[in-house]
């Protein structure tokens, strides 16, 4: 049989391939971006590639790659290209994983980390259910990794939720000390049949927080989309659940729909609607919140990284 092809829509989502076609709305104004290219976005490419490393901002087709990979700013996505899920919004391609954990993965990511120069990276994964710990051990040790040769650098997560695993597989990743712990919800509870069949949304957000019980210090961060078919009073609620489980940093983003075949956008939110959202989030104690329409989990990180620490600081009370 011959390997599936991942550039094909239909062999990249089958379970998609029958769904009835979603109209995709034309783009407003605020949502357009340039075309990547130039010398930083080519020499950014080159070292993933040499290092046959996947990036989420490819796979997700992310609107922000050519501003972040003209920085040198990628994030990687470690354990494979293939995800065992298949939430509606994602363009990741789905199905059972043709290959096993590559054991020698997390020596590539520190390799090129270690080349771009990062001061901050992002490392996420897609989901891996087919593997005992969900692919805890392989975090733990590509965060160890980085840091053996790359010190100074520090380091976001972005998880699976580790639904089918034990509650050792988060303890693995968190003894690891990433910097930054995040964990997306993606959208509002009552949304999730339908946007994120595979995950519970209760079930993400206990992860966070427990992340909290094992290690106070550690910054959890989490993010959603808006445009799914969710109201702003689901929105204000998903931030209180997001505030009792102590999380950190918000980041909100608008969905944008990948092919006809993936969920519809129900509409595209206005810039000022995100300015509101902003403020109501600072209002219910966020430390840093991200809220606008081309906001991604991974957008600015670097710098957003830097304001949430000294936000820490200001309410610490620490110059």
């Amino acid at each position: 049989m011959a390997p599936r092809d991942l550039k094909i829509p239909a062999q990249r989502h089958p379970e998609k391939a029958r769904r009835p076609n979603n109209p995709q709305p034309k783009k407003p104004d605020w949502i357009r971006v340039k075309a990547p290219g130039g010398k930083g976005y080519a020499e950014t490419a080159r070292i993933m590639r040499e290092n046959k490393l996947v990036t989420v901002c490819e796979e997700a087709g992310c609107p922000n790659v050519g501003e972040c990979w003209s920085q040198g700013h990628a994030t990687m996505m470690i354990m494979g290209e293939v995800c065992t899920r298949a939430c509606t919004f994602c363009n990741i391609a789905t199905g059972k994983p043709p290959e096993a954990l590559d054991a020698f993965e997390p020596g590539r990511v520190a390799h090129a980390v270690e080349k771009l120069g990062l001061n901050h990276v992002v490392i996420t994964s897609v989901d891996r259910d087919d593997v005992e710990d969900g692919g805890a051990d392989h975090f733990a040790q590509t965060i160890r990794a980085i840091r053996h040769r790359s010190p100074e650098t520090t380091i976001e997560i972005l998880t699976p939720d580790f639904i089918k695993c034990g509650p050792e597989a988060l303890e693995v990743v968190v003894a690891a000390r990433p910097d930054v712990f995040n964990h997306n919800l993606e959208t509002v509870p009552g949304l999730y049949p339908e946007v994120r069949p595979g995950a519970r949304y209760f079930h993400s957000l206990r992860l966070l927080q427990r992340v909290k019980e094992l290690d106070p210090a550690m910054f959890t961060k989490s993010g959603i989309m808006v445009g799914l078919g969710e109201d702003k009073q689901a929105v204000m609620q998903v931030m209180d659940d997001m505030r009792a489980a102590d999380i950190d940093f918000l980041t909100i983003g608008q969905y944008l729909q990948p092919t006809p075949k993936h969920h519809r956008v129900d509409r595209f939110v206005h810039p000022d609607e995100f300015a509101a959202y902003e403020k109501a989030a600072f209002g219910k104690g966020f430390l840093m919140v991200s809220a606008t329409p081309l906001t991604r989990s991974s957008y600015h990180a670097g710098d957003d990284f830097a304001r949430l620490r000294a936000a820490r600081n200001r309410k610490l009370g620490i110059a």
